[in-house]
């Protein structure tokens, strides 16, 4: 597959700080796309290391930082003060606090659910915990975690880690092998390098694929996953889809089915750093699941959105990726669950897409690491 660069377009407006070599300021420029020019607009700015986004009902945003920040950000773009209430995390590495979704409910519970890499006395692992958020007073109240990987192994990488709510309320929790133990991610009684499937309280769907099979965590879903970073529910079908990063390529996106094993580290496009030797057995086997699409050299993948809006009607059913290497926004076009096209979009900005969402308002919003701003796609 070869894709489409897009055409560089004036610099309309040049504000904010400096921007990595070679790359354009962020805010307020118009890019060019195959489907005609849009505009990104910087909407926020002086996050440090944002990673998530969530939409409040009232049109304010609530937004992670990794180190362990969370706030709500105004219509306006003003940054709040730090919600209170969030516990402590191992903002090491590529640890800290994660993502943050809403309760399908939220609008009467004012229920959220976060994940962060939570420091133990052997070392951190991946934790989710759910609170009820007191937005006037900016506290969270009540937290209590629900879900935490049942090895906390030594190391600052590989946490995953997105949440997903399904069609019928159960929450989807991706979890990363943790680096140094990779092979853990092909052992059924590890939470390492797996997807796993709960409740809102912490209990097991009774339709769970290993439930009450031997020697397998109920919690599982499905297994032999390097970092997955990205995730959503297909619009037409409610599968859960997902992409991982690899190693020195083999970048993957998959759709994830119940019971499957996506091969890591065993069956993988992925090669080892430095050396660059072969990583398992090669990159297919009969009883392995293969990936939707595999990028190689890697583009480092983060956030993912099925855009399903409507200021975009062009877009419409297309998947959107966030990359961190490659400083992009991935445009895949889907025929059923193949990739038929891909379409790497503002390469020219230069910035780490950690985020991706589609917000209320039929745009698509995503969350610059490199500066630490929300931008927003709107139609020029």
């Amino acid at each position: 597959m070869h894709p489409i660069r897009p055409l560089f377009l004036a610099l309309l407006l040049a504000t904010g700080a400096a921007a990595a070599p070679g790359a354009v300021a962020a805010a307020d420029v118009v890019v060019r796309t195959e489907s005609g020019p849009v505009k990104v607009t910087e909407v926020a700015r002086g996050l440090d290391t944002p990673w998530s986004l969530a939409f409040l009902p009232d049109g304010r945003m609530l937004v992670t930082e990794r180190p362990g920040r969370m706030r709500i950000i105004a219509a306006d773009g003003s940054l709040s003060a730090p919600i209170a209430g969030v516990p402590a995390v191992h903002a090491r590495g590529q640890g800290g606090l994660l993502d943050v979704v809403l309760s399908p409910k939220f609008a009467t519970d004012r229920t959220l659910f976060f994940s962060y890499a939570e420091p133990t006395a052997a070392g951190a692992r991946t934790a989710v915990a759910r609170a009820r958020l007191d937005a006037a007073a900016l506290r969270l109240e009540d937290v209590r975690v629900i879900f935490a990987q049942n090895e906390d192994p030594p190391g600052n990488h590989h946490w995953g880690s997105r949440l997903v709510f399904d069609a019928a309320g159960n929450l989807f929790v991706t979890l990363g092998d943790r680096s140094h133990s990779r092979d853990r991610a092909q052992v059924p009684g590890s939470h390492l390098g797996k997807i796993v499937r709960i409740r809102p309280d912490g209990s097991v769907p009774p339709d769970n694929p290993f439930l009450n099979k031997g020697g397998m965590l109920p919690q599982l879903w499905s297994l032999g996953h390097r970092n997955v970073q990205g995730a959503a529910l297909h619009p037409q079908t409610g599968e859960l889809w997902a992409h991982e990063h690899g190693p020195q390529g083999g970048d993957e996106v998959n759709r994830v089915l119940p019971g499957r094993n996506y091969g890591w580290p065993v069956i993988t496009y992925g090669r080892e750093y430095v050396v660059g030797t072969k990583i398992g057995e090669g990159t297919e086997r009969a009883d392995i699941e293969p990936p939707v699409l595999q990028w190689t050299p890697s583009i480092a993948p983060s956030g993912m959105a099925f855009y399903t809006g409507d200021a975009f009607p062009q877009w419409k059913g297309n998947l959107f990726v966030g990359a961190l290497k490659y400083q992009l926004l991935a445009r895949l076009v889907l025929d059923g669950d193949k990739v038929v096209h891909e379409e790497r979009l503002l390469t020219e900005l230069g910035r780490r897409i950690r985020d991706v969402r589609q917000g209320p308002d039929g745009r698509l919003w995503l969350l610059d690491e490199s500066e630490g701003r929300i931008l927003r796609l709107d139609p020029s």
